[in-house]
């Protein structure tokens, strides 16, 4: 089921039969370098990654990562979509996609459908974001979306820090002008 449409991409919930795809993009040098290895090595484990992740958040919480498909030919080229996890009190926007579909725009589009979904669909009023100090190209579509770099976090003990990306603010007062 397609949750979210964009000019050219489809954004639907992960099922058991995108273990095949989660196993390549999870096991990519830059998802490893970058959000971390998740010990992924074979379809049971991509399969439990699925269960125990993005399904278990639909379930949750009525959203989680959803795979992003170009929507001519319906190949995925990624995951983008809604975190919740215990250690930050916002919901978060997380995205990955494979090597070859990079650089093409598809992170940008995405995650502002996602970030309008989230708002006018979820009616959640403020997603944040987390990256790695050293991703360029995320730090650049997280700008796109209207979000600053906050402050240095750590998720998890013993986790490297990561960058907190919030919402843009306006000045006090500016609002009322417009």
């Amino acid at each position: 089921m397609t949750e979210i449409e964009t000019a050219r991409l489809a954004l639907s919930h992960l099922s058991f039969d995108d273990a095949p795809f989660i196993l390549t993009l999870l096991n990519d040098e830059d998802f490893i370098k970058n959000i971390g290895d998740k010990n992924v090595r074979a379809i049971a484990d991509a399969e439990n990654y699925l269960k125990n992740g993005p399904i278990q958040s639909y379930e949750n919480f009525g959203f989680g990562l959803y795979r992003v498909s170009n929507k001519a030919t319906g190949t995925p080229v990624g995951i983008c979509g809604l975190l919740k996890r215990e250690t930050l009190p916002d919901v978060d926007i997380g995205y990955a996609f494979l090597p070859q579909y990079c650089g093409m725009g598809y992170a940008t589009e995405s995650t502002c459908a996602v970030m309008a979904y989230a708002q006018n669909t979820l009616g959640l009023a403020r997603i944040v974001a987390v990256v790695s100090p050293e991703n360029e190209a995320s730090k650049k579509v997280l700008h796109k979306l209207g979000l600053r770099y906050e402050k240095m976090i750590q998720l998890a003990p013993g986790d490297s820090e990561c960058m907190l990306f919030v919402p843009e603010t306006s000045a006090a007062g500016t609002d009322e002008l417009n």
